[in-house]
């Protein structure tokens, strides 16, 4: 089965948010979607779905309630239950809603930084308190460094949030470092969310993730585990995501939270998720493959230029580029007038760096990493 990621789609014409930020003169490779076309499962699965013509409100998601656990169980050994199942029109929204369900008053959170920068919205959105524990490039892995943040506790803290793998770092927590997570939160007495949206863009040859709540019991009871098919195939405009929540009183508060908010997940989008993860796995390997080619150039092309450094991301399809040895006052503005539309990392916590989404044709990376040479070399 051979698939074409090689495909140029014309998105400047369209609905894209990705492709309509800038003008023609720049490339835009900023928000967390690629450019390939999604797998024909799911486009099919849709057609199916559409020429029914009937879009009432929809039932209890059981297709995609099978399609989960089964993805689960198969990927990452993980057995999940049916009542542990909260569908969500979006990541996004279940962090916001952590931050509610799971702090009160006066209580603070606790986030990595740099991160995607909803985790740290969720918390002023919320007007809560948020403590941020800085993450260490060790040995090409963003880590997180949570002894910096025991001085600086309060004791009003109630929740862990944790991004695996790490946005916008690319690290892939292993065993051993999340065990070493799930012990700062139960000295603590910490819930723990933990975003895993990017648990199947996993590049890293060996690598393998391990669901937080998969760890123990001990982990389950105190965790609520965030994951969606939207970044891996390319779905993200449907909206469809899920809240895995083994604690039934987490569930309930999380569920409370939620009601007469969050809106139920849509007809389409819930039929796209369950093709994605009932189907899209040969898809996906093959879409792995591709992106950590386009890795591999990207990150050998950066690290060969002056004042631009990179550790070669474990997952997704997004570069962390520390660019402060180009001394320049605003590294975003700096690769916009050289016609590259990047992620500011000022939005992730860091001035000085830029997030570089590389999930595009091989064609485009090219003329990406033209547009860089010679921006730096000038």
């Amino acid at each position: 089965m051979t698939f074409n990621f090689d495909e140029g789609i014309d998105r400047r014409h369209s609905d894209s948010v990705k492709w309509n930020k800038y003008g023609e003169a720049v490339l835009p490779m900023w928000v967390a979607d690629t450019d390939f076309r999604a797998p024909d499962c799911i486009t099919e699965a849709l057609q199916r779905r559409v020429a029914h013509g009937v879009f009432g409100y929809g039932a209890h998601p059981q297709g995609l309630e099978e399609a989960t656990i089964n993805w689960c169980e198969r990927r990452y050994g993980w057995k999940v239950e049916p009542q542990w199942l909260v569908f969500m029109p979006g990541v996004v929204s279940a962090l916001n809603l952590c931050v509610r369900a799971f702090t009160q008053g006066d209580a603070l959170s606790i986030a990595p930084t740099p991160i995607y920068p909803p985790f740290r919205r969720a918390a002023a959105l919320a007007q809560r308190q948020q403590l941020l524990a800085p993450l260490q490039l060790i040995d090409n892995r963003w880590l997180i460094d949570l002894a910096a943040v025991e001085e600086k506790l309060t004791g009003r803290e109630e929740l862990l949030m944790l991004c695996n793998p790490q946005n916008p770092g690319g690290t892939v927590y292993s065993r051993e470092e999340l065990l070493a997570q799930l012990e700062f939160a139960e000295r603590h007495d910490l819930i723990v969310c933990s975003d895993e949206i990017h648990c199947d863009l996993l590049l890293e040859p060996g690598v393998r993730h391990t669901p937080f709540a998969s760890l123990n019991e001990a982990a389950a009871r105190r965790s609520i585990t965030l994951m969606s098919p939207s970044k891996s195939f390319n779905i993200a405009g449907l909206g469809a995501s899920v809240a895995i929540i083994p604690n039934p009183e987490l569930r309930k508060r999380f569920s409370q939270a939620m009601a007469g908010i969050v809106p139920h997940v849509d007809v389409l989008a819930l039929t796209a998720a369950e093709a994605a993860w009932r189907d899209g796995e040969p898809w996906l390997a093959a879409q792995c493959d591709y992106l950590r080619r386009n890795r591999d150039r990207l990150c050998s092309a950066i690290n060969a230029l002056p004042g631009l450094r990179v550790a070669p991301p474990q997952a997704t399809y997004l570069a962390w580029v520390d660019a402060s040895g180009l001394e320049a006052e605003n590294p975003t503005r700096f690769f916009h007038d050289a016609g590259l539309g990047f992620s500011q990392g000022q939005d992730f916590g860091e001035a000085q760096f830029v997030r570089i989404n590389f999930g595009c044709t091989a064609a485009t990376l090219d003329e990406a990493i033209r547009r860089l040479q010679a921006a730096v070399k000038a």
